[in-house]
């Protein structure tokens, strides 16, 4: 059985961060661009995981909706209907890091099953992917919107090799969000962090990748030298 790789979409694959640009023409000098999508990111996720714990899921594009409008309040920021809209546009949109499609595709030739595994939902996956060139590399998509949660709950892993066709032992996780990569691993799965940040810290849960790279571009040599 050929290697899986589940490949987290939303900051591993897809730049969340790619819509500083559009957020420096709406945000006056007070407001740092950088900051405020540092923020609009973090709490999106939290809202995930608030939303999983409570059982009352939403699709994560509402998560993304509510983070957008907590992080305007939170910097006084007044943005306007249209303006909120094309930022939650810009997100159907996101670009693709540099390290991505050359990773995809020299993977896809050496024999390894590639899947994009993602919070967001399927359609929302598959445009994105779509709009960066990259869906046609990709065996499939597989979202935790299937299970009405999302990660790092233990059953979307589970979820993930039943959907792919894998055994845990074969399949790992790519992400470059710790908290996926310690939910990967505690569920069974090998999992690959990449520290696309020196800044960016580990969770010191005493739960480690099983590799760490600071590219993709490093994945399939780390794959190769990675412990059985």
């Amino acid at each position: 059985m050929s290697t899986t790789l589940a490949f987290d979409v939303y900051g591993t694959l897809i730049n969340t961060h790619g819509v500083i640009d559009k957020l420096e023409t709406m945000l006056d000098s007070s407001v740092n661009a950088s900051d405020f999508s540092q923020t609009w990111r973090e709490k999106q996720l939290e809202y995930s995981f608030r939303r999983g714990l409570m059982r009352a899921y939403a699709p994560f594009s509402v998560c993304t909706k509510d983070a957008l409008n907590y992080t305007a309040a939170y910097y006084s920021v007044s943005l306007s209907a249209s303006e909120k809209s094309e930022l939650l546009a810009s997100y159907a949109v996101l670009p693709a890091f540099d390290d991505v499609a050359a990773t995809l595709n020299s993977l896809s030739q050496k024999g390894f099953k590639l899947l994009a595994f993602s919070n967001g939902t399927e359609d929302a996956v598959v445009g994105l992917l779509k709009n960066a060139g990259i869906h046609d590399l990709f065996d499939g998509v597989v979202s935790v919107d299937d299970l009405q949660t999302f990660k790092p709950n233990p059953d979307v892993y589970h979820h993930f090799t039943q959907k792919a066709g894998s055994i845990p032992a074969q399949t790992w996780l790519v992400s470059s969000n710790p908290f996926d990569v310690i939910g990967a691993v505690s569920a069974g799965l090998k999992a690959a962090w990449v520290q696309r940040s020196k800044a960016a810290i580990f969770d010191p849960w005493g739960v480690e990748p099983t590799v760490t790279i600071d590219s993709l571009l490093k994945l399939e040599a780390a794959l190769l030298m990675a412990p059985s």
